[in-house]
């Protein structure tokens, strides 16, 4: 499972579960943590995530593996995040996020390798988007 625009998807097949807007998540002490909406021009000077394999772009935070290294650095002070809106059912108490208006939407993809051939595929696709339209009131 990989975030469209965030990851690169060449050679890849790849099956739409979600688009959510983003929001930016912050420390609970952070200066635009009392806001109810930002920008991304809000941002110019924050520490942003850096994930491997990503393109580099602008951000020039610490690189991260996984989400619970993520909201550990936000924690500490030493970087923001743009994230996926399905993340604030994971923030701890002491984090907090507000809508980005102007950030692109982000869906959430299956994907697999261009050409694969398992049997097992198929099924597999369409049971994760038909779990995923339930999830979004999109099913059937």
């Amino acid at each position: 499972m990989l975030h469209r625009p965030r990851r690169n998807l060449t050679n890849l097949d790849t099956q739409d579960l979600l688009t959510e807007t983003q929001l930016l998540v912050m420390p609970s002490s952070h200066r635009l943590a009392g806001r109810t909406r930002v920008c991304l021009p809000d941002l110019v000077g924050e520490p942003l995530p850096r994930w491997p394999g990503a393109s580099a772009g602008d951000s020039h935070g610490p690189q991260v593996h996984d989400l619970v290294q993520l909201l550990h650095l936000i924690a500490l002070r030493r970087m923001v995040a743009v994230l996926p809106s399905s993340i604030r059912g994971q923030l701890r108490g002491d984090l907090v996020a507000v809508p980005v208006d102007d950030a692109e939407p982000t869906t959430l993809v299956l994907a697999w390798p261009e050409h694969a051939t398992s049997p097992a595929l198929a099924p597999f696709v369409r049971a994760a988007a038909a779990v995923a339209g339930k999830a979004t009131g999109h099913g059937r």
